[in-house]
């Protein structure tokens, strides 16, 4: 089957689903990130089904898939594919991993995201333009502009912050660009993964260190503090402590560039656990610009196993002041304490008051930023769930994000303006101009990263979707500029009735679903399964296309409602093959539900641990039809408009070693199936749809892109 690339590379959160594209079918308070007891969920529900069933997924496979795609998009280009514009939106944000400043310009600002590359302002943040499409990921760790020579620009790629929802997954390396981000040259450093923070000697643009935290899930030896002497010709690798230690802050004395501070973190995830401290976590410091360490223990917190994240920061007007804070994992990753020295890290004391234990709320791991006024040594700022200031030393804070989006992940104060701050956090870039007193949000950058989306086919500008940590979003005029949050939360799938778009439904994690019956201006909570269910993170429901009155729900078993959610039976038994031993909630689940369009009464169900069953008749029996599949998760299912025994099932997982197929049909209901991944790269997809009108036609949804399989 000829296959079409219609999306270039590295947008995952945007074709995640591509449902919108053909499918013809009291507003509650938003959950503050600061109180979700599952922020590390969105991170499992990505690895979980990209590694199942090996635990681990292989590297060099994206990047194979990586390289495939790129020629297709060459070879889609040339055929004159057809042209993708922007839907937005553009004024909700998304998480913004770092944030750099001109230090001679503080037009020039440079915003690094999770997902989607790298945005630069030359006018204070007005107006943005995208400078790393063309890279080989778009997941930023973090940025650096030499001090001393700005239009040396530096980032590392690999979102650092304990998780494997960035979209691309891993990053491949250092960049470097000479001509203020204009285009970037890969510099090495291919296999640490994830950048935990980049810092360029303020005298020499030349000598650069590099904090690598390697490969999130498992051990290997890639991780630990680089530096290059020579722009990144070279690196060297001068801070090694285990395998299971990552380097995930590095801090110099901006005097004295042969001082320099390294935070050295053990953590290590597995799809069914993690570690986020150890005894090899600490902070060294070297005072010869890297050749020899030592730990520094004078003060500081130390534990046997429970160590956790460390952040650092340097005074620049006097480099004697440092400041560090750290997580514990003693009880689930809080807060520790905000430590000083003032002896340019000899000995340290413990300054905070006690009243910012809750900054990192449980998610310690998440967070760990420390920043410093350029010209007051005992003003810093502390970067949690909320941005906090002290100005007397870091003894007492106050909340300066009033009118902020939680989770803060960056902030930059210019040199030579300290009232002039950029802040990133999962809402977006955030600027003020007088010191952190207010704040504006950017609201241009298209960065929101979605789940799900969804079309109101009656009134086509009428767009939902679903999005990571932003809620479920619309816009009802189809502007870019013009999406609105209508449910709080993690948003996923939404639905909107094409008989009457009034009913629309959402859902926040774990399947709390919603109803609105009135196009979505207020919900109502209906359903999240029964009390004994496991339900998916990302949990599916469906209409069924003869009756929009008819839902369905997945949790363990399905669930269905004949009156818009009014009353719900089950209607199979447990369709997995049951909870895994470590008892992980979100496993053991339904992902994905299809029902024929041409017979109701057929409907298909995937699982995450592989299982794809049927019913013929309503539900009253199942059959499991999952001989002949790749033990995968199953990541969508579609059925033919027009046959209800041809269905076709996407699957999750990158190759181990063996090919394995990633789509597949049936022409009899289950009975048999036949590869038709053709030349699809052997990458995850995520979803499959068929066109309604050419049913020979099917789009698909990868990792990577998007896909046309068969003309009309």
């Amino acid at each position: 089957m000829k296959k079409t690339l219609l999306y270039p590379a590295g947008m995952l959160f945007l074709a995640i689903s591509i449902y919108l594209l053909v499918h013809p079918t009291q507003r509650p308070p938003a959950i503050p990130d600061a109180t979700k007891s599952t922020k590390n969920l969105p991170s499992d529900w990505m690895y979980d089904q990209r590694a199942y069933p090996f635990n681990h997924i292989d590297r060099q496979a994206y990047q194979d898939a990586l390289r495939q795609t790129k020629l297709a998009r060459i070879e889609a280009q040339n055929r004159g594919a057809g042209e993708w514009v922007p839907a937005g939106p553009v004024n909700i944000g998304g998480r913004i991993t770092d944030v750099a400043l001109d230090p001679t310009d503080p037009n020039i600002i440079y915003a690094g995201t999770s997902a989607g590359g790298i945005f630069k302002s030359s006018d204070g943040g007005i107006t943005w333009v995208a400078v790393f499409d063309d890279a080989g990921t778009l997941s930023i760790g973090d940025l650096a502009v030499a001090p001393s020579a700005p239009n040396i620009v530096y980032a590392g790629t690999g979102e650092a912050n304990g998780s494997f929802d960035s979209g691309a997954f891993f990053g491949n390396g250092i960049y470097k660009s000479t001509d203020a981000g204009g285009t970037w040259e890969n510099v090495g450093l291919e296999n640490t993964n994830h950048t935990g923070r980049i810092v360029v000697d303020p005298q020499n643009a030349d000598r650069v260190y590099a904090a690598a935290t390697g490969v999130l899930y498992g051990k290997n030896e890639d991780r630990g503090l680089y530096r290059t002497l020579d722009g990144g010709q070279t690196w060297e690798k001068i801070l090694y402590i285990s395998d299971s230690t990552a380097c995930i802050d590095v801090a110099i004395n901006p005097q004295n560039a042969n001082i320099v501070y390294a935070a050295m973190w053990e953590r290590i995830r597995k799809p069914w656990g993690r570690r986020y401290g150890g005894s090899t976590s600490g902070i060294f410091r070297s005072l010869d610009g890297g050749e020899n360490w030592e730990q520094l223990t004078n003060g500081l917190p130390i534990s046997d196993t429970e160590t956790g994240r460390t952040g650092l920061a340097v005074s620049p007007s006097n480099p004697n002041v440092v400041y560090a804070c750290f997580s514990t994992n003693v009880i689930t990753n809080v807060f520790d304490g905000i430590y000083k020295s003032t002896d340019a890290g000899t000995s340290w004391l413990q300054v905070d008051d006690g009243s910012i234990a809750n900054v990192f709320s449980s998610f310690g791991w998440f967070f760990g930023n420390l920043r410093i006024a350029p010209n007051d040594p005992d003003k810093v700022w502390c970067l949690g769930v909320p941005l906090i200031k002290s100005e007397n030393g870091g003894v007492n804070w106050s909340n300066v994000t009033a009118n902020m989006h939680v989770d803060q992940h960056a902030l930059e104060i210019h040199p030579m303006n300290p009232d002039f701050m950029v802040a990133g956090n999962d809402g977006g870039v955030y600027i003020s101009q007088n010191g952190g007193g207010t704040w504006s949000h950017v609201e241009i950058l298209p960065i929101t990263m979605f789940y799900n989306a969804e079309i109101d086919f009656q009134a086509p500008e009428r767009l939902f979707g679903g999005t990571q940590d932003n809620g479920t979003n619309r816009t009802l005029s189809g502007a870019v500029n013009g999406w609105e949050q209508i449910l709080g939360g993690d948003g996923f799938h939404v639905l909107v009735d094409p008989t009457d778009p009034n009913y629309v439904y959402a859902e926040y994690q774990y399947g709390n679903l919603f109803r609105s019956d009135d196009g979505g201006n207020s919900m109502t909570f209906i359903f999240n399964g029964g009390n004994d269910d496991r339900t998916n993170w990302n949990t599916p429901i469906a209409l069924d296309p003869s009756d929009p009155a008819t839902i369905y729900f997945g949790a363990n078993v399905l669930y269905r409602s004949t009156n818009r959610g009014g009353f719900w039976e089950a209607i199979s038994p447990d369709l997995t093959d049951g909870q895994h031993p470590s008892g992980s909630l979100s496993f053991g689940t339904i992902t994905t539900i299809a029902v024929a369009p041409s017979n109701p009464l057929t409907i298909y169900v995937g699982t995450d641990d592989g299982n794809v069953q049927v019913t013929n008749n309503g539900g009253d029996t199942w059959n499991n039809i999952s001989a002949g599949l790749p033990d995968r998760f199953v990541s969508s299912l579609a059925v033919h408009p027009d046959d209800a025994a041809t269905a076709y099932v996407a699957l999750s997982g990158y190759r181990n070693v063996d090919y394995q197929p990633h789509l597949l049909q049936t022409t009899d209901g289950g009975e048999t199936w036949i590869d038709i991944s053709g030349n699809l790269p052997e990458i995850p997809i995520n979803d499959v749809v068929p066109d309604p009108s050419y049913p020979s036609i099917l789009y698909i949804a990868n990792d990577l892109g998007v896909w046309q399989i068969g003309r009309a």
